[in-house]
């Protein structure tokens, strides 16, 4: 591919993206977006689950099996190497988009915050988890985790074996600071459907599972290094080391 196809297609990718991060806080918030997570036609309960969860582990199976070193050494055969992770954010932002679009609700209440001030309370936790999710993926490499500078430099995804491991910054504390704002943001509601519950709970259960897949083969990259940094850093919860 020529510099300006992989830039053009990378740009168009992370224009995906931001389209799909954009509607999810939305969707979820119940905020600027044509149809929430409780909105839409009313089904048989026992078929919006059965859809509802198939579209949740479609894209976790999505989500989970093209991260794996193996198949990125089989997908880069067909895909070049400096648009991989750019594909990769696409059909995983095409995945969300239809989760949106095909999401069936189940609107009855769990639970009701009447209280307004633990109620605005759970809405300010709510953007709080936007934003530590956000801000995290700049922590790190923005540019590089969504696939624009591989397409930029004309080169493949940087592997973990070959980038300095670095902590910065809630990093230092906390191993995934990326899925600590997406569990905060799915739970922080005033409101709490069966519907949103639902996906609360089968995204969370996807983000433990995915978090030892990745774990994984972090340690197979950095070996020791990174088993000291599990015993320095919590998983989701902060682990706060004190000075020596």
């Amino acid at each position: 591919m020529s510099h300006a196809a992989r830039m053009t297609y990378a740009l168009i990718c992370y224009a995906v993206f931001l389209l799909s991060f954009l509607y999810a806080v939305g969707f979820l918030g119940r905020v600027f977006v044509p149809k929430s997570i409780d909105d839409g036609s009313i089904v048989d309960p026992g078929l919006a689950v059965a859809v509802d969860v198939s579209l949740l582990t479609l894209f976790a199976l999505q989500h989970s099996v093209m991260a794996r070193p193996r198949f990125k050494l089989w997908w880069t055969r067909f895909v070049p190497k400096p648009v991989e992770r750019s594909t990769y954010v696409l059909l995983a932002s095409l995945a969300l988009l239809l989760l949106f679009w095909q999401w069936r609700p189940l609107p009855a209440t769990v639970w009701s915050i009447s209280d307004p001030v633990a109620a605005a309370l759970l809405t300010a936790l709510f953007w709080i988890g936007w934003l530590v999710v956000l801000a995290s993926t700049f922590m790190i490499s923005h540019l590089d985790l969504f696939g624009l500078k591989q397409a930029l430099q004309g080169r493949r995804p940087t592997a973990p074996s070959e980038a300095a491991f670095t902590t910065p910054l809630l990093y230092r504390h906390v191993r995934h600071p990326i899925y600590l704002g997406f569990v905060v943001a799915f739970w922080a509601a005033p409101t709490m459907t069966v519907g949103h519950l639902l996906f609360a709970a089968v995204a969370t259960a996807y983000i433990l599972v995915g978090i030892q897949l990745e774990e994984r083969d972090l340690v197979a990259f950095f070996g020791d290094r990174y088993r000291r940094y599990r015993r320095e850093a919590g998983m989701l919860l902060p682990r706060f080391r004190s000075a020596r």
